[in-house]
């Protein structure tokens, strides 16, 4: 069996940490979203991979390549078009010629989650068999209704309050190559795209039999907001295998699950409370607190009495002394100046919005901190409000309080007025 995996979506709402990568290549835990669904999809029992692939295709193909080092065969098809899951679908239609699986390529996945789907496809005779899992704000996601295990009706993000379900379509399924039949007569959605939900919503009007298995919610998590990106570290993190390959000082201590890479160098007086992941080549300390939940990627500098909490630093990341970072995600290769402080709690203790594609989204998190995407620079004593979004390649001058969101490429700088008189 082929397993196919969607990655030629850019994520916008992910943005400015993909205006620079796919979403799919985002870490999570010391590794990308995609290998932590190519691990799952393998564990499975499928060793053939069919990666779709577009926005920044050769990220996803540098670092996968074959496939080989993964423990898979990996090969790629590219969307010509970004029209939605239904023509991301339709183009591997000349690689397969039996039952195959799909995966959305945005989200975790645990192997014994796409196992039951498989287990499902076989027991019934059906042209999809779908995941479903309940969620607490099923108007998100595409609702299902379902009687008897058979899928009697689909709706993709109802408009209504109050959905009638909170069961939902979690994007993983097994499809009959009849599938593309029902393709070929999908329309375009309302949104502009072709839509795997309408293809399926064309199978249950036409009679035919959609299969549904529920999975557990643990072991399954959309990534769509860059919230879910700290949600998806910690469910990845608590299972991390600890593993301390690179060297400890004297006088350091480390508390609790915590994964330290090759060449890396925790130094004395630093205190890492796990789980905690540290990728090969990084610098730790002296005297710094790592907290629980965090993820350190490779050749990343933290310096003295730093402070990192709940966060995903990417790879090459330099931290100033007496700096503090909690809830937060800092873009690979971002260089935060002595003192550069991210906030994460509001004075009245109120959920943090972020502004995502324009609209205020309530993260329905009491802390979070800053999303700042690659090569951002800060100066000395830079100060980052509840929520707020950095792009790619932008200076922050010293001193400064940012509370709204900075576009990329932009330089922010004080104006300062400044008073001088003698001694009497």
């Amino acid at each position: 069996m082929i397993g196919v995996i969607l990655a030629a979506g850019e994520g916008r709402r992910l943005r400015p940490l993909t205006f620079t990568r796919p979403k799919h290549m985002i870490p999570v835990g010391g590794k990308p979203i995609l290998e932590h669904l190519v691990n799952a999809v393998r564990a499975a029992g499928i060793k053939e991979i069919l990666v779709v692939v577009g926005y920044k295709a050769e990220t996803i193909k540098e670092y996968f390549g074959n496939g080989s080092e993964f423990g898979v065969s990996i090969n790629y098809v590219d969307q010509k078009r970004i029209l939605g899951t239904a023509d991301a679908i339709a183009s591997v239609k000349e690689h397969v010629n039996e039952d195959f699986l799909v995966v959305n390529g945005d989200l975790l996945s645990s192997s014994d989650a796409i196992k039951s789907v498989i287990k499902m496809h076989e027991k019934v005779e059906s042209i999809a068999t779908l995941a479903a899992v309940k969620v607490e704000k099923p108007e998100q996601y595409g609702i299902l209704k379902v009687k008897d295990g058979r899928l009697t009706d689909i709706i993709e993000k109802p408009s209504s309050k109050t959905p009638s379900s909170n069961l939902v379509n979690a994007g993983i399924y097994l499809f009959s190559i009849e599938i593309f039949d029902f393709i070929e007569q999908t329309k375009i959605s309302k949104r502009g795209e072709l839509e795997i939900t309408d293809s399926i919503h064309l199978i249950v009007k036409n009679g035919k039999t959609v299969a549904v298995t529920e999975i557990p919610s643990d072991s399954w998590l959309d990534i769509g907001r860059p919230w879910d990106l700290l949600d998806a570290n910690m469910r990845v993190l608590k299972s991390i295998k600890p593993s301390i390959l690179g060297r400890v000082e004297k006088g350091a201590h480390i508390k609790g699950p915590v994964f330290v890479g090759r060449n890396t160098i925790v130094r004395s007086g630093a205190y890492i409370e796990g789980p905690v992941f540290i990728g090969d080549g990084s610098d730790i300390g002296p005297n710094c607190y790592i907290r629980p939940y965090t993820s350190i990627g490779r050749n990343v500098r933290i310096g003295n009495a730093c402070e990192i909490k709940n966060s995903i630093l990417m790879d090459g990341v330099r931290i100033g002394h007496l700096s503090y970072v909690g809830d937060s995600i800092i873009g690979e290769g971002c260089n935060l100046g002595a003192g550069s402080i991210s906030a994460n709690l509001r004075f009245d203790k109120k959920t943090v919005k972020m502004k995502i594609r324009g609209e205020k989204i309530d993260t329905g998190r009491i802390k979070m901190g800053v999303i700042m995407g690659d090569n951002v620079m800060t100066g000395i004593g830079a100060l980052f409000m509840p929520g707020v979004t950095i792009g790619h390649n932008s200076w922050i001058g010293p001193n400064i309080v940012v509370y709204n969101d900075v576009p990329p490429n932009t330089i922010l700088t004080l104006e300062q007025q400044i008073r001088r008189r003698n001694f009497q």
